[in-house]
């Protein structure tokens, strides 16, 4: 890693801890940083804080006093989630303090180049994906997975050597606390309504994805989603050199025609080669494509990772076959889009759909075209009600309801016949009955093992 002397001798606070916050004040504390760390858990039960104490790093856990903030800092460095409403925070503003987030320190100690995924849908796949598609067809260094991801950035970047790619997953959380960082190439896979909890509209949420390519120049690539006419028009106000991908026109990067996934003018492969179910799969592919093609990759290495390429952990994973019944696992599907994009890849008259979870108010009246045709549906969580009005409305015949997840699979199972898929694709959080959608996609897989 770069030794930057940046931080030498000066305050800086982290506010937050979690996997990125211990990153980020370990590194910061190893580059010579007075490193203060404030985190809303007890000590008692927060072993990160335990383990930086007896690095020497100033902790103060429990709560967050403002008064902190009269000690002098240089710097702030926020975990993603804690918003800018927080007091500490806003009152850091106040004092022109700047507060970054840690993907910024990962940028500025980089010896790796970036290559800088965001998106509403598709950012874990896309990312696996392109480091997939590398992997197979670098002659020198490696792809390594950071980020959003699941890896702090700023843990990735310390052994990342100049011959690597950094491809790092990044959210609006992340990106509203960048400032220098400037991938040499940045994906954007699409962009829906999400997140306005957090960012107040989504004008301000669609700002904080562009951010990925403010600091980018003509030397450097975005690859950007056609289809979507909100991404072409913002495209224009790039300084990057634009390579767009498409499912629906031949367009100057990566597209498909007639079936078949392109380069420019370059045959890749057909789509239905691809190891992952879905337009939205297609969409992902392409921008992995066209990335594998910019970082000089053989067509064949770009095929072979894509071929054999079989999902992201919850996201329309597949789990197994059971009597000729295909399971995937799509618990990342928190919202009704994510669902509705998962249906778009199977076909609705031998699909059981597993959803149901989290209420927090809204009907599904918009995911009533995508049930139409469906073999069945199998209802669990808060929302079951509310999805069988819509089960009903989109004239799907057999409807049951159940407790759980652990208990929706074999009564699935005992709906289908040979050629069937059950699909896992809630629709909805899944804080009503598990702690993450990763526990709930677990409970799901277990299940399934169990019909065995």
């Amino acid at each position: 890693m770069k030794k930057i002397k940046t931080y030498q001798n000066k305050k800086v606070l982290v506010l937050g801890l979690a996997r990125s916050g211990f990153s980020a004040a370990k590194l910061l504390h190893d580059l010579g940083a007075l490193v203060t760390v404030n985190d809303g858990k007890p000590f008692a039960e927060n072993p990160e804080a335990q383990d930086l104490l007896a690095l020497g790093v100033k902790v103060i856990t429990g709560s967050h006093p403002i008064e902190l903030l009269d000690e002098g800092f240089s710097l702030v460095v926020k975990n993603p989630g804690i918003p800018y409403s927080q007091p500490l925070v806003q009152k850091a503003l106040e004092k022109k303090i700047p507060v970054i987030t840690e993907v910024e320190l990962a940028y500025q100690i980089s010896e790796a180049p970036i290559i800088g995924i965001t998106g509403t849908n598709g950012k874990t796949t896309t990312t696996t994906m392109i480091a997939n598609v590398l992997n197979a067809g670098m002659q020198k260094g490696q792809a390594l997975l950071s980020g959003n991801i699941g890896f702090p950035a700023s843990s990735v970047a310390q052994t990342a050597k100049a011959e690597d790619r950094l491809v790092m997953e990044l959210s609006s959380f992340q990106l509203m606390g960048i400032d220098t960082l400037r991938p040499k190439i940045a994906v954007i896979t699409n962009i829906y309504e999400a997140h306005i909890d957090y960012h107040g509209s989504r004008p301000e949420y669609v700002l904080a994805k562009w951010r990925l390519q403010q600091r980018m120049t003509a030397d450097d690539y975005l690859v950007i989603n056609w289809n979507q006419p909100e991404l072409e028009a913002l495209s224009a106000k790039s300084n990057a050199q634009i390579i767009p991908f498409s499912t629906k026109e031949k367009v100057a990067g990566a597209y498909m025609l007639d079936g078949i996934l392109y380069y420019k003018e370059e045959v890749i492969m057909a789509a239905d080669e691809l190891g992952v179910p879905g337009d939205h799969n297609i969409e992902n592919a392409l921008a992995a494509i066209a990335v594998g093609k910019l970082c000089d990759m053989p067509n064949e290495a770009i095929k072979q990772a894509l071929q054999t390429f079989t999902g992201v952990p919850h996201r329309t994973q597949y789990v197994t076959t059971i009597n000729q019944v295909k399971f995937f696992n799509d618990s990342k599907a928190t919202n009704i889009l994510a669902t509705e994009m998962a249906l778009g890849g199977f076909d609705n008259e031998k699909l059981i759909l597993l959803a149901g979870g989290l209420d927090r108010g809204n009907s599904f009246d918009d995911l009533v075209p995508a049930l139409k045709g469906l073999k069945a549906i199998v209802l669990f969580g808060e929302t079951k009600e509310k999805l069988a009005a819509a089960a009903q409305a989109a004239g799907i015949k057999t409807i049951e309801m159940t407790d759980n997840v652990e208990t929706a699979v074999p009564l699935a199972f005992s709906l289908s016949a040979a050629g069937d898929t059950i699909l896992l694709s809630p629709a909805n959080a899944s804080w009503d009955q598990y702690p993450n959608f990763e526990v709930r996609g677990d409970k799901f897989m277990a299940a399934v093992a169990e019909l065995k």
